[in-house]
Formats: C-alpha cells, sequence, structure tokens
C-alpha cells in the first residue's frame, strides 16, 4: 500500500463518520497509528533481505520495504497528531451562541467507526508459512552454496596438481575411477 493509499483511506474513513453523524474517537485512532508504528520496528529488515537470492526477488523486497515505510511515516507524522481544541467561546463573542452552539453539537456528535480488521487474519497463517518457506529455501540455498564453493575449491586445487600428479595421486583420491580402469582391464576391454 503506497503512502497515498493510506492517506485517501483514513480521510475516506473521517469523512465517511464524519457524513454518518459519529463522533471520532481520536484515542483510538492514536493508538493504531502508534501500534502500526510498533509493527515496523518488530520486522527484522536485514535478516529477511539476507534470505533472498535472486535480484528480482531482492528488487521486490526493496520496493516492499520502501512502501512500508511510507506508509508508517504518514502514520507517523500526519495521521498521529491530534486535533487543537476549539476554542468555541472565541467563536461564541465573534458569531453568536446560538449558531456556535449548533456547530459545536454537531462536532461533538461526530463519531468514527472502529476499526475492524478483518484482512490481518486471513493473510497471517498464509504470511508465515511463506516466511518459513523463505527462511528453509535461504538455508538450503546457503547449504548449496557452501557445497559448491567446497567443490570449487577442489577443482581449483587438482588443476593445480594435475600437471605434477602421478596417476598413483590421482587415484588414491578418485578410488571409484581406479576400480573401474581395473575393471576394464581385467575384462580385456579397452574402450573399443
Amino acid at each position: 500500500m503506497s503512502s497515498n493509499a493510506a492517506k485517501i483511506a483514513l480521510e475516506s474513513a473521517a469523512a465517511a463518520a464524519a457524513k454518518g453523524g459519529q463522533k471520532i474517537d481520536w484515542d483510538g485512532l492514536t493508538k493504531a497509528v502508534r501500534g502500526a508504528t510498533k509493527a515496523g520496528d518488530g520486522i527484522d529488515w536485514d535478516g529477511l533481505g539476507k534470505l533472498l537470492v535472486s535480484d528480482t526477488a531482492r528488487k521486490e523486497f526493496a520496493n516492499l520495504r520502501r512502501a512500508f515505510n511510507d506508509v508508517n511515516q504518514q502514520l507517523q507524522t500526519k495521521f498521529s497528531m491530534e486535533p487543537k481544541p476549539i476554542d468555541w467561546e472565541y467563536y461564541k463573542k465573534g458569531i453568536g451562541e446560538n449558531l456556535v452552539n449548533v456547530y459545536k453539537q454537531g462536532y461533538e456528535s461526530i463519531e468514527l467507526p472502529k476499526f475492524v480488521d478483518t484482512v490481518t487474519p486471513q493473510y497471517k497463517p498464509k504470511f508465515e508459512v511463506l516466511l518459513k518457506d523463505l527462511k528453509e529455501a535461504g538455508l538450503k540455498a546457503q547449504k548449496e552454496s557452501e557445497r559448491l564453493e567446497k567443490e570449487i575449491a577442489e577443482v581449483q586445487e587438482l588443476k593445480r596438481k594435475m600437471s605434477t600428479m602421478t596417476a598413483d595421486e590421482y587415484f588414491e583420491k578418485y578410488p571409484e575411477l581406479k576400480k573401474k580402469f581395473d575393471d576394464e582391464i581385467r575384462n580385456d576391454f579397452w574402450g573399443y
């Protein structure tokens, strides 16, 4: 969700509440914003980033992190501010008590609907399964990488020694080849 989408969603909720004549629960809204902010603190972005193996995955992960940070910043700055209290007495002096009382009564009767998160419970188990799969794939990729690095080191060592290595040294390192050659000689099979 982009920062613009978050802004539009919160503004739409406030407008719908005002239109419906409901009172805005500023404390609840502030708590929701603070909760979303704390949720961002609990994510190990660097740890998750290390598990990614492809450039495409890293790019998408960077986009996700940037979007999350944009939304969090919007929540922390714009939407976490408490509205300034209205000085009704000031307006009563300038406009008149009856008209100000009508506006005051209308303002105090506005109530925003409570946010009920129905999306997170649906997707949280799916996200946890994906996260588990991602960690397993990362561990598997890391083990495969270690195995390949070890194999590369062995091949480079063999390449370095190849010019001075004797047949006995080579067969000592690869006994299965010695067995294969011995079987061919014993069976009088010379490869042609």
